[in-house]
């Protein structure tokens, strides 16, 4: 079962908090025990499994990354101005997969599911979400 999540986003670079969301996919699906894959779609932006807890997480995730890959400085930047966004996206990468447990997201305490962004706003960010049940 196969169910796409259309996500805004509201800047350049920003982690979305799509938990929610997966969850409510993996409820719809009537799986209790397997895996659920989550990929976003497109080659600037990115899945990521980060701490829930704390906001200044996710703004180091976005810091270091601005800091680890600059904009402006890169040969695909003369195409469109986003080569930073490309290298950040394929850096983190395009999906996750999180283990399904009676019914649940086998996540930790701490543990969301975020989509990141790197080349926004955008109006919608589809994120394919499969579940697959346990043989």
């Amino acid at each position: 079962m196969s169910e796409i999540i259309a996500v805004n986003t509201q800047h350049r670079e920003e982690l979305v908090d799509i938990t929610d969301r997966v969850r409510a996919v993996v409820q719809d699906s009537g799986i209790a025990d397997g895996l659920v894959s989550i990929y976003v779609q497109g080659a600037t932006a990115a899945i990521m499994i980060q701490e829930n807890w704390d906001e200044s997480v996710q703004t180091d995730v976005v810091h270091l990354l601005q800091q680890i890959i600059p904009r402006g400085v890169w040969l695909h930047d003369r195409q469109d101005g986003n080569g930073d966004a490309h290298l950040k996206a394929g850096l983190v990468g395009p999906s996750e997969s999180v283990p399904l447990m009676g019914g649940k997201l086998a996540l930790s305490t701490w543990q969301n599911i975020f989509l990141c962004e790197f080349d926004g706003p955008r109006k919608a960010r589809n994120i394919v979400c499969t579940v697959l049940p346990s043989p």
